[in-house]
This record gives C-alpha cells, sequence and structure tokens, in this order.
C-alpha cells in the first residue's frame, strides 16, 4: 500500500482521458498532472484510494523530448487547457490513441490505428468563451475554473481566444467595477453578473456579447454598450436571466439590449444565425473539416433521405442538403431550431425539415409515420446516444449510421449496441477541434450487413 506525502519513482506509462499521465507503482495505477508517456519521476503521492492514488510530480529524473516550456502562465492553475507542457505532435498522438483503445476495448474492435484531424493552429481558435465571474476584497474579476472546483483564475490573456474576446471580458469588468456591480456568489446565491459569455463569428468577425445575471436588469447599461462598440465587430448584446442556484451557466430567458440578439458566421459555404443558445462548434475550421468528413463517409445521393438527429442550428443538416434529396433535422433546443430553419431559408435551402424534441422520442414518432431514412447522423452531447435512440436507429435501418462523437467512451459504447443490432463498423477517424484541452472529436460510419453500402 502506497502512503501519503511518501516520495516514489514512477514512470508515465498511459494517459487517462482527460490528459493526466499513468504511472504504475507496486501495482497501483497512480495519476499524474503535467506528466508525459515515458518520462521518468519522483513523485509525492498526495491521495490514496483502494485500487488508485494521485500524486505530484517532484523532480523529473528523465525528460521526454516533448516537453515544452508552458506559453501561457497560468496553465497550470487553469482548468481551461490541458496540454502546454508538451508539444502538438505528442497531443494529438495521445488523442488519436484514446480513441482508438476506446473502439477497441469498449467497442469490440481490433483497430491498429486511427487516424487523427491534427488543427492547423493551436492559438485564437475558439469561437466562444464563457468566463465565470468571481470578487476578492470587493474587486470583481472573470477568468476560468480551476481544474475540479468553482474558484476562479484570472487569465489576463488566454492564448486559445481571439483578442476580441478578452478585450470584451476587460471592457465588462472595467464597468462592473466602476459601478460597484456585484458578483454571483455560489455559496449565499447573492450578487448580480454570474458569467460573461462570448461569442464570435470566425468568418463573418461579429461578436455577441451575453452576460448572465442573478436579476433582470444591470445598471448604466448604455454606457456597457458605448464601451463595447470599441471592440471591432460587436454586434449585439444580451441578458441572460439565471436566477437558479446551481452551475448551469445560461438561464431560459433572454432579453436584447443592442442588436438583433444574434450575430452570424460563414461554414462549408452557408451562412448561419447564431443566438446565444445555439449549438455551434467552437473551432472554425477543424469544424468545416470535420463535417466535410462526416459528409463524405455518408456517401450521399439525391435519392436520399438524410436525417440528423442533434442537428444544433442546422450546420451538418444544410451542407448534406446540397447533396441529397431532402434532409430533416431533430434538435431539443427550441431557439435552435428556429435558428436553423432561418438558416435554411437564408441559404435558399427547401430541402430541409427541423423539428423540435428530444431526438429518441423524435426519431420513434418519425418511425412510426413510416419515414425511412437512408442515412443517419447522430451528433450527440457528452452522454451519447440514449436507448430509445439506439432502438429508432435500429428499426428505421438505413444503410449508413455517421456518428459524430465528442467523447469517444460512449461512442465505443454505442457502436457496440449497434453492432449488435446488424451494424458493422467502416471507418472510423479521430479529429482534434480543441488544441491545448483534453477533448477530442471523433467520426465513424457504420454501415447495415446486407444492405448496398
Amino acid at each position: 500500500m502506497l502512503e501519503k506525502n511518501q516520495i516514489y519513482e514512477a514512470v508515465v506509462t498511459d494517459y487517462t482521458a482527460e490528459g493526466q499521465g499513468v504511472a504504475r507503482i507496486e501495482g497501483c495505477a497512480v495519476f499524474l498532472p503535467n506528466a508525459i508517456a515515458g518520462e521518468k519521476y519522483r513523485v509525492r503521492i498526495e491521495k490514496v484510494g483502494k485500487t488508485w492514488a494521485a500524486g505530484k510530480i517532484v523532480e523529473i529524473l528523465e525528460k521526454s523530448p516533448h516537453r515544452v516550456n508552458r506559453e501561457c502562465p497560468v496553465a497550470k492553475l487553469c482548468g481551461g487547457c490541458d496540454f502546454w507542457h508538451m508539444d502538438y505532435e505528442e497531443e494529438t498522438r495521445l488523442k488519436a490513441e484514446r480513441v482508438r483503445q476506446c473502439l477497441n476495448r469498449i467497442g469490440g474492435e481490433s483497430l491498429e490505428n486511427v487516424p487523427i484531424l491534427a488543427a492547423p493552429t493551436c492559438y485564437g481558435y475558439r469561437n466562444k468563451a464563457q468566463y465565470p465571474v468571481s470578487s476578492h476584497k470587493n474587486r470583481v474579476f472573470a477568468g476560468f475554473f480551476k481544474a475540479g472546483t468553482h474558484q476562479v483564475i484570472e487569465n489576463e490573456k488566454c492564448l486559445i481566444l481571439p483578442p476580441e474576446t478578452d478585450r470584451v471580458k476587460k471592457i465588462v469588468i472595467d464597468y462592473v467595477n466602476h459601478y460597484r456591480i456585484t458578483a454571483y456568489d455560489e455559496t449565499t446565491g447573492k450578487g448580480l453578473l454570474r458569467h460573461i459569455y462570448v461569442r464570435r463569428g470566425a468568418v463573418s468577425g461579429e461578436v455577441l456579447v451575453c452576460l448572465v445575471v442573478n436579476g433582470r436588469k444591470l445598471p448604466h447599461i448604455e454606457d456597457l454598450i458605448q464601451r463595447l462598440q470599441a471592440v471591432p465587430g460587436f454586434t449585439c448584446l444580451v441578458l441572460s436571466v439565471n436566477t437558479k442556484a446551481g452551475n448551469t451557466v445560461l438561464g431560459e430567458e433572454f432579453i436584447t439590449l443592442y442588436g438583433p440578439g444574434y450575430i452570424e458566421d460563414t461554414l462549408c459555404g452557408l451562412k448561419f444565425r447564431l443566438s446565444a443558445r445555439s449549438f455551434y462548434q467552437v473551432n472554425h475550421q477543424q469544424a468545416q473539416r470535420l463535417y466535410e468528413a462526416a459528409i463524405a463517409q455518408a456517401e450521399i445521393t439525391k435519392d436520399d433521405l438524410v436525417l440528423d438527429l442533434y442537428c444544433g442550428v442546422g450546420t451538418i443538416t444544410l451542407a448534406m442538403a446540397k447533396a441529397a434529396g431532402k434532409v430533416i433535422g431533430v434538435e431539443v433546443v427550441e431557439q435552435a431550431v428556429e435558428d436553423a430553419r432561418e438558416n435554411a431559408r437564408r441559404n435558399g435551402i427547401e430541402n430541409a425539415e427541423f423539428f423540435c424534441g428530444d431526438a429518441g422520442k423524435a426519431a420513434l414518432e418519425l418511425e412510426n409515420q413510416g419515414i425511412r431514412p437512408d442515412v443517419i447522423v447522430v451528433d450527440p452531447p457528452r452522454k451519447g446516444l440514449n436507448a430509445d435512440t439506439v432502438e429508432a436507429l435500429h428499426r428505421m435501418s438505413p444503410r449508413r449510421i455517421v456518428y459524430v462523437s465528442c467523447d469517444p467512451a460512449t461512442l465505443a459504447r454505442d457502436v457496440a449496441l449497434l453492432k449488435e443490432r446488424g451494424y458493422v463498423l467502416k471507418n472510423a477517424q479521430a479529429a482534434d477541434l480543441f488544441p491545448r484541452c483534453s477533448h477530442v472529436e471523433s467520426i465513424v460510419c457504420l454501415i447495415k450487413e446486407g444492405k448496398n453500402a
């Protein structure tokens, strides 16, 4: 049994899903932040469980050629990024390997490798930021949560965000401190400003600012609007009313204070309207490559009916409409469905329909109506497909299922369930939409056995 606060020597051999290093000491798995596979350390044990332990690197005894100096000064504290201590080559290797291991271990595959779409840049790629707000000694500030906590780490310049985003944050914080507006306190439920949410169109350059407030108004709003007009592309200011306890960021009610309440952007040659609640991939360049790969794997023809579950504002749906006979998109967020319909209208696409509802229930209802898609695309949240959706996919029996995933483990679980229902994994690919962060996207294509695929 390992002892807390004792020093041990260890070599890291693997990574966790969150990107921590894994070493084995006396048969026990030890998890180490800021580690790189192949490195040897002196490690202090900080926590001991029954079958695992958490440690901290005290000294690097053998350094990996992939270790680099961190460019971000708060990288060790901030929970936003995970991999500033390693080069991008090692980051993409570990992400592709994570997808491969999940598909083999959970999905029952025997893949020797999984290719990955590496990002062209690790800097300024995120088109959305959500800054939690906090205060100390009557001074309000914003940043990102420290990993595993709700302690806000102030960050003056985030390397993965465009400069306009941090500029909005600074303007809002200066305004808040000037007028002595209070920051929300989770423990007491008091205070006004909870989050600063910024979305920027990568192509249009338009900027949406959404302030999440524990109330329905902010004082001196005209002064804030005038300050924000100094930001290139500033298009609209929206209040999100969130008076509920808990850590959900956005509320249910939105009040537009300036501008149209949405911005526009272009993806895959199509224009999209984006409101504060719209789902839209945060890395524009990589999202376009991801969707192009998904469309290629779908192998759509003009005779095909395509069903896109979890369609968001219709990005994949409308891109596929150009190749298909008809496309149907399903999304549970009503505002996103309204945006999707408007996006279809603005792009002159007439062979697309959108429905608001839970993916599983909507798919079963469509199946009961006799709708039999030739291709189904799914891009579910991190928890993956629910049982209703898996059953609906099975009963609809499309010749191809293209699955876009943000979690390799739930993807692999669902691949195994679909294989039990007569599908075969044709190909798999990872895509890095979150450089310097532990998340990785994947695309797999499953074909129906016995169908001309």
